[in-house]
């Protein structure tokens, strides 16, 4: 199974609209995203996926009651600030990661399989007992690289792409 990831898309709506063509084209069947859509007007953006919808919360979502609204529209699921999912047989946890020490206390727990986080704009991969993905900025408003990851949940592996 193929997950698209993305964080960090602060509105830039050319960006967005990329990433959601290039899961399209590669035949995502999840998409997660960790956190700062930021405004309700990205959401129907976001529609145009032929995959489902994750999103955590992050430090610069702006209004919440409107994006929650657009996203019940639209069928997406808004898991709150954290998600735990199950996935293709994996235990994935989904959050936005402004706190250093939850993101490395929840990798360490052995609860999960895939840790997949936002918040530094910051593309890596990281492997070890538990994979820790930040699929970087599809903004690219901070480093200049628009970039998302894929994960496959078959080999447990994952891939920055740039957009």
């Amino acid at each position: 199974m193929k997950v698209g990831l993305m964080a960090d898309t602060h509105d830039r709506l050319d960006a967005i609209e990329k990433a959601v063509d290039l899961f399209n084209s590669l035949g995502v069947e999840q998409v997660l995203h960790a956190g700062d859509l930021v405004s309700p007007f990205v959401v129907p953006r976001l529609a145009r996926l032929k995959a489902g919808l994750t999103l955590v919360w992050g430090n610069n979502d702006g209004d919440r009651v409107l994006v929650s609204k657009r996203m019940a529209e639209h069928g997406m699921e808004l898991a709150g600030d954290f998600a735990f999912l199950n996935l293709g047989g994996r235990r994935i946890a989904l959050l936005h990661g402004t706190d250093e020490r939850m993101v490395k206390a929840l990798a360490a727990s052995g609860e999960f399989e895939v840790l997949v986080r936002g918040h530094t704009h910051q593309a890596s991969i990281v492997r070890g007992p538990c994979l820790i993905v930040n699929p970087g900025e599809v903004c690219g408003y901070l480093t200049g690289r628009k970039t998302v990851a894929v994960l496959d949940l078959t080999s447990l592996t994952a891939e920055i792409l740039e957009i």
